[in-house]
């Protein structure tokens, strides 16, 4: 029984959302990060950003405080509003390929988590989750949900439908050529109906934002333990979350480049790829697999097809058969020596949105010997991996809609 509740959410006015909203800080280069924060004195990444003022990189405790003021700015200028009464919101997007993505931002269960009605299928860095609970805890905010996903709803489907043929609270396009929509929903009967929808839901997952829920939780154990009056129903209780239906999630690959060979020559690579995987040169033309199982591989000015070899290999559990741990345990820790897959400073991760010539381009330009290319992970395999209770290898899965900061705040 999954539980969600409307908050109070702290908002851009109507006539600076757009002037507001802001991609995640490292998603920006640093020509682009300097020009927004120089021309636009309304981006959230003022806030986030605080250094900025005194042309001074600041971090920890101190850029946390300093992160809290430039907040605190914003409300007493208002260019930030907080909602009057609890509210659902209904959140809708269409990128630039035409996409459309429909869910509702609400507040979700730190219990839920903790007792896996919220299921995860990443693992987390420990310092990352600390790191980001304390930057939390400082703060007080929440401007960036996580993204979760639930079975499609027929009844959820519905209301959202019905509520967007009203004129919405927000409707903005942004220099993405992304078009975000927001509206409102605090009337009771649809309040409730919403979250007795949720109730009927024995789980849910998350699709992205592992570390922003773990340390959510962080917090929520920190609060409970520092407030002798814990009654289960303040806002460290709940962490904000946009949750859309499976079929509006998009999931794509994450494709694998190596610096070297491990010492190996490429003909001696070829030959211990061969004991696992059957290997055809494919030529110049680039080569992109359509099943699971089988990979591309960029090498020396050629691409290959491997198709693995069934007697080479046993899937024992649903991440044995995860093609990103079939390569993980197949050719990147056994051959090419890379086992730490979250540290090693000889791998690099590139998303399957980006053309298959740019991984090949990189291995051309001499900064990497080899690439990988898979299919994407689908919707089912996540789930069972997550309903098993073990977790992919990082960057599995590259996962869409991707969020605005600043949109909606949750403070706890």
């Amino acid at each position: 029984m999954v539980k969600i509740i409307p908050f109070k959410a702290v908002r851009p006015t109507r006539d600076k959302v757009s002037l507001v909203a802001a991609r995640s800080y490292q998603s920006y280069s640093k020509e682009q990060r300097e020009s927004r924060l120089r021309d636009n004195p309304f981006s959230f990444l003022h806030i986030v950003n605080p250094g900025y003022r005194f042309e001074k990189e600041i971090s920890g405790i101190e850029r946390y405080s300093l992160v809290k003021n430039r907040y605190l700015e914003f409300k007493e200028e208002n260019i930030f509003v907080q909602d009057e009464k609890p509210t659902y919101y209904i959140y809708k997007i269409v990128d630039r390929e035409n996409q459309e993505f429909n869910g509702i931002v609400a507040a979700t269960s730190a219990l839920d988590y903790e007792n896996d009605l919220i299921k995860k299928h990443e693992d987390t860095i420990e310092y990352r989750e600390i790191i980001f609970k304390e930057y939390l805890k400082t703060v007080g905010f929440n401007a960036e949900p996580v993204l979760l996903t639930y079975p499609d709803n027929a009844v959820i489907k519905g209301i959202i439908s019905e509520k967007q043929k009203e004129r919405p609270e927000y409707e903005f396009t942004t220099t993405y050529r992304d078009t975000h929509y927001l509206w409102r929903v605090d009337e009771p009967e649809l309040l409730k109906n919403i979250e007795e929808e949720f109730k009927s839901m024995p789980h849910i997952y998350i699709a992205d934002g592992h570390h922003r829920s773990a340390s959510s939780y962080l917090l929520y154990k920190d609060l409970k333990a520092l407030n002798p009056n814990h009654q289960g129903d303040e806002p460290y209780n709940f962490f904000m979350s946009y949750l859309i239906p499976e079929s509006d999630l998009r999931i794509h690959e994450f494709n694998r480049l190596v610096k070297d060979l491990n010492g190996l020559s490429k003909d001696a690579f070829l030959i211990q790829l061969d004991t696992v995987y059957r290997i055809e040169n494919r030529g110049t033309n680039p080569y992109k697999p359509t099943q699971k199982h089988h990979f591309s591989m960029y090498l020396d000015g050629d691409f290959y097809s491997l198709y693995l070899r069934k007697s080479a290999y046993n899937n024992d559990t649903s991440l044995d058969s995860l093609d990103a741990q079939i390569l993980y345990k197949t050719i990147l820790e056994p051959i090419l020596g890379v086992e730490d897959l979250r540290n090693d400073e000889r791998i690099f991760y590139m998303n399957g949105k980006k053309d298959i010539v740019n991984l090949k381009s990189n291995v051309d330009s001499g900064d990497f010997a080899v690439g990988f290319v898979m299919v994407a992970v689908t919707i089912e395999e996540m789930k069972q991996i997550a309903d098993d209770g073990l977790k992919m290898p990082p960057k599995s899965t590259f996962i869409e809609p991707k969020l605005r900061s600043g949109i909606t705040i949750y403070e706890f």
